[in-house]
């Protein structure tokens, strides 16, 4: 007797997703702009992300790259905080939100803008990888 899809492990097939020549390229890509490896991040993707997401990650990498973060300040755009709530949604938008906040509170209380920057994106590639 035959199982029902949904049942089946389909990380194989995931996998087979991120490997592809295009997506590759987007995951090596995001994994630069995090500051992890590529394997961590294809690990990440394949534990969160449906076939759905995955199948579309390099065409909303692209637009995230476009779009997001352009009517906000510099350091959320430093931060990638719509690009990974949003279009690439790595991070739950709480605790983005709370990243960003906090970065833009260590820049007004004196933090040089760089080490502030530095913290933040620590904490965003912590969220991600949690």
């Amino acid at each position: 007797m035959t199982g029902y899809l949904y049942e089946k492990d389909l990380r194989q097939m995931k996998f087979t997703i991120l490997t592809s020549t295009r997506h590759d390229e987007a995951v090596r890509a995001i994994a630069g702009r995090l500051g992890i490896s590529d394997a961590k991040l294809r690990m990440v993707l394949i534990r969160r992300f449906d076939m759905s997401l995955l199948e579309n990650l390099e065409s909303r990498w692209q637009m995230g790259q476009e779009h997001a973060d352009n009517d906000s300040d510099p350091a959320a755009k430093d931060l990638g905080c719509e690009l990974f709530t949003r279009f690439v949604p790595l991070v739950e938008t709480e605790t983005m939100r709370s990243i960003c906040d906090e970065t833009k509170a260590m820049i007004g209380d004196g933090s040089s803008r760089d080490e502030a920057i530095a913290r933040g994106k620590a904490r965003v590639r912590e969220a991600v990888l949690s």
